[in-house]
């Protein structure tokens, strides 16, 4: 018996069964990635729902947000690119918070200083090249600065002895690799069983730079999606923060 050909594409439909969710999109502050792959693994565990990230330098996600990016969530590295998000309407109202606080470590992988107090290292120029992320993307590069500006070795003063990353992923490399002897990093990035080893660190006083507050917010086009509200929800847990103090984040700061 030939059946209606729209019975048909209803049975197709049926046992098919439901269309899987789409993915959350993220796009996270270099120096968070690893903790929120990490994050985003017990948010799926728990929930079934999938989380992608895309990592880069806060400046330029909110960049890519602004000519219309694909993301659902920014985990920001500071707080005055998600409030500039709300206030032009790209993020939804309300859905704006502390996630965490940064802390930057000056480090080093030199031979030469193992053992050797970093802090004296900088100021008596004992290196060839320090680095830092770049401040105009980069929340972490501008802590970078307003340091080298406490201690009177502001940019002007380095000047090639200063070298940027574009992101506080690369400015690790540059150290971790020796190009450059110095580095201001996050102090997230030395924990780890997959972080480097390095010869000497200066966890630099919260005192000597603004607060790294970084924030998270909901953008405009997942103001319907509930995975992707729900993962920042799965944020606040205390298990989640716990996850994020354990890896070098302040909660407070």
């Amino acid at each position: 018996m030939r059946l209606p050909r729209l019975f048909v594409t209803v049975l197709g439909v049926v046992l098919a069964g439901p269309a899987a969710a789409a993915p959350v999109t993220v796009a996270v502050a270099s120096n968070f990635s690893r903790t929120a792959e990490e994050l985003g693994r017990q948010y799926t565990e728990s929930t079934h729902n999938e989380v992608v990230f895309i990592s880069g330098a806060s400046g330029k996600l909110y960049a890519q947000i602004e000519n219309g990016a694909p993301f659902d969530v920014l985990l920001s590295a500071d707080a005055d690119r998600p409030r500039q998000l709300e206030e032009k309407g790209l993020a939804v109202a309300g859905s704006r918070f502390t996630y965490a606080y940064g802390r930057l470590v000056l480090w080093s992988a030199n031979p030469s200083l193992k053992g050797k107090d970093c802090r004296k290292a900088l100021t008596d120029i004992e290196f060839k090249h320090v680095a830092i992320a770049n401040p105009k993307t980069a929340p972490y590069g501008v802590a970078a600065v307003a340091v080298l500006e406490k201690l009177n070795l502001g940019p002007a003063k380095l000047g090639v002895l200063l070298v940027q990353g574009e992101n506080i992923a690369q400015t690790l490399q540059f150290v971790a690799s020796g190009s450059a002897q110095l580095g201001f990093v996050a102090l997230s990035q030395l924990r780890g069983g997959e972080a480097p080893v390095g010869t000497c660190e200066w966890e630099v006083p919260t005192s000597f730079h603004e607060p790294i507050e970084q924030q998270a917010v909901l953008l405009k086009r997942a103001g319907a999606n509930a995975a992707a509200a729900g993962f920042l929800d799965f944020l606040r847990r205390d298990a989640s923060r716990k996850v994020i103090a354990d890896q070098g984040y302040g909660l407070t700061p």
